[in-house]
């Protein structure tokens, strides 16, 4: 019910409008190019890129923002500008720290006569992309370890915690490293640029003074906080109840932690923002606590023996639900505002993402399921000795053979022997089988065989380990998953562009060239190559104009028997539409082709120069609303 009453929403920026609108004609040369976003946007050095008909670079004035509103991006333009159509290519930074980019075209006076292909702007490095996404992966494992091995310290109290010191200190390390290697990869993450560009002085200073670069600062600052919390915490005497100060600067770390995470990505931005910042650092908090809880558990029960576990292992399980419960909460919160339809589940990126990771977070439940059967199989033989203990009646020195209460007895069968003998009264939690054992005279102690001297610890240790070791494997899925959906663009983020910005990674063409070769001639007029000049007006959703002009391959105008376009929409299975061009005399034209739905089309153009020579020629256009 939530899903289907959600509202459009933004978590990452989108284009909302560009001034001049994309695609449009305008009589006088505009001073400015300005574009407005759905939400605050960061600028960089080489925001615009501004290409003239000639294809060259047309010299722009810095970027800035637009009357002081962070959600806009302004460019000036030279005084004079020459007819024809340009194409703006643009990249700024979302306020959730990815860059986000695209391209839109508008026409002073006339559009150009010719369409090519332009340098639209620097496309990413996939080094410095990989580099950048396995440190953030390393750093949501090492925050995760981090967290739940000091939690699981503090709160489990186990007796030995030295089988914890060195991944603590493996995690310190490497959330540190990974901190300092996104602090040096910003700059090149942001402008598309190879990880030479980290070195640069003057990206780095804009690093610094950036959201994101000021997170990550305040991050390296808690780190350094935690270093000296763990120094004073390894001075203490163990085991010990930890006092309320040491528990509320561990819980005030921690969430200082996630909060370095939650105010540069996508609770930041958008909708409810401080309900999405709450929500995002109890669930990354909740996270640490679970699955680098699970770590330290798996190495505990490595080393601990079945006693000092029957007290460790309950206490975790009850932690553990604690923070699964926190992460339903959270988690069914955080889906709904980044998808924002039902539709967005199966039909994005962000969505598959989803659902990818929550049939991994359920085969983790299923395997904690595992896991507190054994926890409870392992404490049950500590409650039984104590059950058992508590029921073991007083002995009473009395001679063998004396009779009881009310019963006579021969004088003969009178010994006066000193031995003394027990009697114990079964467990009202014990099994029949295991009260009538437990009463067997041959027991010296009274006490059950079964729970003594902890017997059959060792197979309910071996069944934990197994399970949480596979909870630990499907643990480092889930922070997998979760870093590939904190960089991608959520559903109602990609809802809103569809909606609202007419431009993307495929700006919309008004503008078509077709090349063809039917691989034949046809005479001395007509060889098998050349290319068709389609023009789409005004390429939004409705009515559209649709002229084909034939060149041949010496670039002059050809007369042919026969020129078809289709449209066709394949996502939402429209089409084909037919646009019935009629021949009006050296080109083909038709004034009502009704394109009913917005979204990238293909345009399937075919040209007959022959009886027999004929070719088809996809090409993909952008349809706005």
């Amino acid at each position: 019910m939530l899903l289907g009453g959600a509202t459009p929403a933004s978590a990452h920026a989108a284009l909302r409008s560009t001034d001049p609108d994309d695609g449009s004609v305008v009589q006088r040369a505009p001073g400015r190019v300005t574009l407005t976003f759905t939400e605050s946007v960061g600028l960089l050095d080489d925001s615009f890129r501004v290409f003239g008909p000639d294809q060259r670079r047309v010299h722009t004035g810095a970027a800035r923002h637009a009357d002081g509103r962070s959600d806009t991006a302004r460019v000036g333009l030279p005084g004079k500008l020459a007819q024809g159509t340009y194409t703006v290519a643009w990249r700024v930074v979302s306020a959730d720290s990815h860059p986000i980019s695209g391209a839109f075209s508008f026409s002073v006076g006339k559009r150009s006569a010719t369409s090519a292909q332009i340098d639209t702007g620097p496309a990413e490095d996939p080094l410095t992309d990989g580099l950048h996404d396995a440190a953030r992966y390393l750093a949501y494992l090492a925050a995760a370890l981090l967290v739940g091995t000091v939690a699981f310290a503090l709160l489990c109290r186990p007796a030995d915690t030295s089988p914890l010191r060195r991944p603590l200190v493996a995690a310190w390390w490497t959330l540190l490293g990974s901190t300092v290697v996104l602090l040096l990869l910003r700059a090149p993450y942001e402008t598309g640029a190879g990880p030479a560009a980290a070195f640069d002085v003057s990206a780095v200073e804009r690093t610094l003074s950036s959201r994101p670069g000021l997170a990550l600062l305040a991050r390296l600052a808690v780190l350094l906080l935690t270093a000296a919390f763990l120094l004073r915490l390894a001075k203490r005497e163990e085991p010990r109840q930890p006092t309320p100060a040491v528990l509320a600067a561990g819980t005030a770390l921690a969430v200082a932690l996630a909060l370095t995470w939650a105010a540069a990505e996508h609770a930041s931005a958008g909708i409810q923002v401080p309900v999405a910042m709450t929500s995002s650092v109890l669930h990354l908090v909740a996270t640490g606590v679970w699955l680098g809880g699970l770590v330290a558990l798996l190495l505990t029960i490595r080393r601990a023996s079945g006693d000092a576990l029957r007290e460790v292992v309950p206490r975790f399980s009850r932690i553990a639900f604690v923070s699964v419960t926190v992460l339903a909460v959270t988690g069914l919160y955080q889906s709904w505002r980044g998808l924002g339809s039902l539709d967005a589940l199966t039909g994005t990126s962000y969505g598959r993402l989803l659902l990818a990771k929550l049939v991994a977070v359920t085969v983790l439940v299923l395997a904690a399921g595992y896991s507190r059967r054994w926890t409870a199989r392992l404490a049950l033989p500590a409650a039984v000795t104590r059950t058992a203990a508590a029921t073991v009646r007083e002995r009473v020195p009395q001679p063998v053979g004396a009779p009881a209460p009310g019963e006579d007895r021969e004088p003969e069968e009178q010994v006066e022997s000193k031995e003394s003998v027990e009697s114990v009264e079964p467990s009202e939690s014990a099994e029949p089988s295991e009260s009538a054992e437990s009463a067997k005279p041959g027991d010296r102690d009274g006490a059950p065989e079964a729970v003594s001297a902890g017997t059959g610890g060792d197979a309910e240790r071996r069944g934990l380990r197994r399970s949480v070791l596979v909870e630990v494997a499907v643990a480092a899925v889930v922070l997998l998953i979760t870093t590939l959906l904190t960089s991608t663009l959520p559903g109602r983020a990609q809802a809103e562009a569809a909606q609202q910005a007419p431009a993307g990674a495929l700006p919309p063409t008004t503008l078509i060239s077709v090349p063809f070769d039917t691989g034949g001639t046809t005479g001395t007029t007509l060889s098998g190559r050349g290319k068709v000049e389609v023009t789409l007006d005004p390429a939004r959703v409705g009515e559209n104009g649709v002229q084909a002009v034939v060149f041949g391959g010496d670039t002059g105008l050809v007369v042919v028997p026969e020129v078809r376009i289709t449209f066709t929409l394949p996502s939402r299975k429209v089409g084909p539409i037919d646009a019935e061009l009629t021949d009006v005399g050296g080109y083909w034209s038709t004034n009502s082709v009704n394109l009913p739905l917005a979204g990238t089309w293909t345009m399937k153009t075919t040209v007959r120069v022959s009886d027999v020579d004929q070719v088809t020629v996809s090409k993909q256009v952008r349809i706005v609303p």
